[in-house]
């Protein structure tokens, strides 16, 4: 189900949370009405920890993850770093990396299978982000921008992009990413939609200007009318499938 909520009036929620199928990162210093509406909705399934990373509370914009693992800027501290190990399932790898292009969150979109990237993101990082993701990586742009986590967002059920994105370059991403996508705006004709909401499996959370169309737009591309998390046999009936086309 999607759900509107606002960060301290702004409506930029992807900025200042990250939502993933094993742990929702939420930026601290919010109001309590903020917290109360993701933990209504996430806490019977994964845990909504309270974090900065670099004394910043823009944690959505700085770090990339999924059910697999966390990357975090090297600028994270130790006592925030231990924060996140500690809250976060075991399950998860969490990894500080050395990036010159340190606002993950805006160079890198991906659910738990595929990445999109920044083109000059560096060798190394790309690395990190295969071995602690589990995931494939494409150097992509959306519509003409680098920042692809700034200008697309997808899960393991669909994903939107830059409203402005060619039906050709749709089809590209599409068949690279294996799931369906729509070019759509957020928050009332926001383009910048990695920025503008976060999603999971079976939750989108977006800003309070976001319209009725806008939302039933995201409702159909999720398929959050299924309305419960994806079941494992699925999960697995996909990776297969793209271990076998990789």
């Amino acid at each position: 189900m999607a759900v509107r909520t606002q960060f301290e009036n702004n409506n930029e929620i992807g900025v200042f949370s990250k939502l993933t199928n094993s742990y929702c990162l939420v930026a601290i210093g919010g109001s309590a009405n903020f917290y109360s509406i993701f933990e209504s909705e996430l806490s019977e399934t994964i845990p909504v920890v309270h974090s900065s990373i670099a004394g910043c509370r823009i944690v959505g914009r700085l770090t990339v993850g999924n059910r697999h693992g966390l990357i975090v800027p090297n600028s994270t501290t130790d006592q925030e770093l231990q924060h996140l190990r500690n809250s976060i399932p075991d399950s998860v790898k969490i990894q500080r990396v050395e990036e010159k292009l340190s606002a993950l969150g805006n160079v890198v979109a991906c659910n738990d299978y595929v990445a999109l990237v920044h083109p000059d993101l560096d060798r190394e990082t790309e690395e990190i982000l295969q071995d602690t993701l589990g995931v494939e990586v494409f150097r992509q742009s959306v519509a003409g921008n680098a920042l692809v986590g700034s200008y697309c967002l997808f899960t393991n059920q669909g994903g939107i992009v830059h409203p402005k994105t060619p039906t050709s370059e749709q089809d590209e991403l599409s068949s690279l990413l294996q799931v369906p996508l729509v070019a759509g705006s957020i928050n009332r004709g926001s383009e910048v939609v990695g920025a503008g909401m976060v999603a999971n499996d079976w939750s989108i959370f977006c800003g309070m200007d976001t319209t009725a169309t806008e939302l039933s737009l995201l409702e159909a591309v999720f398929r959050l009318n299924a309305g419960a998390p994806l079941p494992q046999q699925t999960a697995n009936m996909r990776q297969s499938l793209i271990e076998s086309m990789s």
